[in-house]
C-alpha cells in the first residue's frame, strides 16, 4: 500500500525514520511547487537521489569537470559514446582511465546527499512513497544509512544562520592571513597539545584559535586562492556546500582567512544566498523537536527495558521493591504516552487512518501490550474521532 500525505502533517524526518524502520524498498516522490525530488531506497538506506529541477551544472558530469577531475573535452567525448552505446556515464568515464572507481563513488554520493539536505528547508508540500524493485550500480554506489542523512540534516539546519552571518554570498573571494598551526596542518597529537594547554606550556589564545581547524579546514585552506569565490572552492572540495561554508567561517574566525573581495558568477550565484532561503528555520525548530522526542523517548524506554521495571510488584529478578513516586511515575507516562502518539502516526500513514482500538498497535507490531499501560496497571483511554483521537492516562 502507498504511503502519501502532505509535509504540513508528517515531516521529512518522520518519512526517513518510517522508511528506515521497517527496511522499505522503493521511490519516495516528493513535491513542492515546481519542485519534484524522487528518492531511492533499498532496505531502508537510500541509494539515489534525482530532482526533476536539477540543472545542467548539477548533472554529474558537470559536476566533474568544475571539480577539475575531468576536462570538458572528456566529458563531451564520453557524452557522445553514452548517446551511442546509452551506457551510464560514470563507467564510460572509468573504462576511459579518466576517473577512477573511487572518485565516481565520491561524487555520486555528494551529488545525492546535496539533493537530499534542500529538502530539509522545503515548508510544504506533499509525499509519496511507492513500494517497488530498485535497481542500481552497487560497483558505483554505496548505500547511505537514512538515519546518518537526518543526523547531518539537523546539524545543517541549525546551523546555517551562524554560517551565512560570514559566508553571505556564493561570490566572496579571501586571502590567506597566516599559515595554518604545525598541529593543525600536519595533523599532529590532539592529546599532546592538550596537555601542553593544561600544564600552561601552551597559550590559551592559540588553541581557542586551533580548536575547530580539522581535516576539512586542512582541505578548503589548501584550495584558498584570491581568484577562487566561494562557489568555486565548493566545486573544488568534495565535501559539499555545508561543509564547506563551514570550514571558511571557522579559518576566518581563527584569523587564518580574510575576505578578499568578489568574483561575480551570474549564471550560478544570482540571487543565491549560501544556505538557501532563511524560510528554513521554521522548518529548523520542529526537526529539533522530533529529534529530541526521539532521544528522550529512547532513552526512557530503554531504561525501563533494561531494569525491566514492574511498577506494581518488584524488580525482577532482585526480589527489590521498586521506587514508586507520583513523580517517576508522570515521568515515565509523559515518555510513553509519546511514544504511543508517534506509533499512532505510523498506523495511519500504513493505513489511511488512525486504529479503531489501541490494541491494534500492538496487533501491527508497533508496540508491545505492555506498552499500551505502562507504567500504570490498567490501559489508557483511547477513542478514535472524525478529527483525530483522544488518549488519556487511565483513571487509577
Amino acid at each position: 500500500m502507498a504511503l502519501k500525505g502532505t509535509l504540513k502533517d508528517f515531516g521529512i524526518a518522520d518519512i526517513f525514520q518510517l522508511i528506515s524502520h521497517q527496511s522499505k524498498t522503493g521511490v519516495l516522490h516528493l513535491h513542492s511547487g515546481d519542485q519534484e525530488v524522487r528518492i531511492s531506497f533499498v532496505s531502508g538506506d537510500v541509494v539515489r537521489a534525482e530532482s526533476s529541477t536539477r540543472q545542467k551544472q548539477d548533472l554529474l558530469g558537470a559536476i566533474l569537470v568544475r571539480a577539475e577531475v575531468i576536462s570538458e573535452s572528456q566529458l563531451q567525448e564520453a557524452l557522445e559514446l553514452q548517446r551511442r552505446t546509452l551506457r551510464r556515464l560514470g563507467d564510460i568515464l572509468v573504462e576511459r582511465g579518466v576517473l577512477s572507481r573511487e572518485d565516481l563513488r565520491q561524487f555520486a554520493r555528494l551529488q545525492t546527499t546535496e539533493t537530499i539536505y534542500k529538502l530539509f528547508h522545503w515548508q510544504t508540500g506533499t509525499y509519496l512513497f511507492e513500494s517497488e524493485e530498485v535497481v542500481y550500480d552497487k560497483e558505483s554506489i554505496e548505500p547511505i544509512r537514512s538515519e546518518n542523512i537526518l543526523m547531518e540534516g539537523f546539524r545543517m539546519v541549525d546551523e546555517w544562520p551562524m554560517v551565512r552571518k560570514r559566508v553571505t554570498s556564493y561570490d566572496l573571494t579571501f586571502r590567506k592571513v597566516k599559515d595554518l598551526p604545525a598541529r593543525a596542518a600536519g595533523g599532529g597529537d590532539d592529546l599532546d597539545g592538550a596537555f601542553d594547554e593544561a600544564f600552561g606550556e601552551k597559550p590559551a589564545k592559540e588553541s581557542d584559535k586551533t580548536r575547530d581547524i580539522g581535516p576539512n579546514e586542512e582541505r578548503v585552506f589548501s584550495l584558498v586562492r584570491e581568484d577562487r569565490s566561494v562557489q568555486k572552492l565548493i566545486d573544488l572540495s568534495r565535501l559539499g556546500e555545508f561543509d564547506t561554508c563551514k570550514a571558511l567561517l571557522n579559518l576566518l574566525n581563527g584569523g587564518f582567512l580574510e575576505v578578499a573581495g568578489s568574483i561575480k558568477d551570474a549564471a550560478r550565484s544570482e540571487g543565491r544566498k549560501p544556505g538557501g532561503r532563511t524560510g528554513g528555520l521554521p522548518i529548523a525548530r520542529i526537526l529539533l523537536q522530533i529529534g529530541m522526542y526521539l532521544l528522550l523517548a529512547g532513552v526512557g524506554f530503554l531504561v525501563y527495558r533494561l531494569v525491566d521495571l514492574d511498577l506494581f510488584g518488584t524488580v525482577r529478578g532482585t526480589g527489590l521493591q521498586p521506587i514508586q513516586t507520583p513523580a517517576v511515575q508522570e515521568f515515565l507516562d509523559g515518555l510513553q504516552t509519546q511514544r504511543l502518539r508517534a506509533a499512532l502516526e505510523l498506523f495511519r500513514m500504513e493505513r489511511g487512518d488512525y486504529p479503531e482500538k489501541l490494541q491494534e498497535l500492538a496487533q501491527a507490531g508497533l508496540v508491545s501490550e505492555r506498552d499500551l499501560a505502562y507504567p500504570w496497571r490498567q490501559m489508557r483511554d483511547y477513542r478514535r474521532r472524525e478529527s483525530g483521537y483522544w488518549l488519556v492516562r487511565p483513571l487509577q
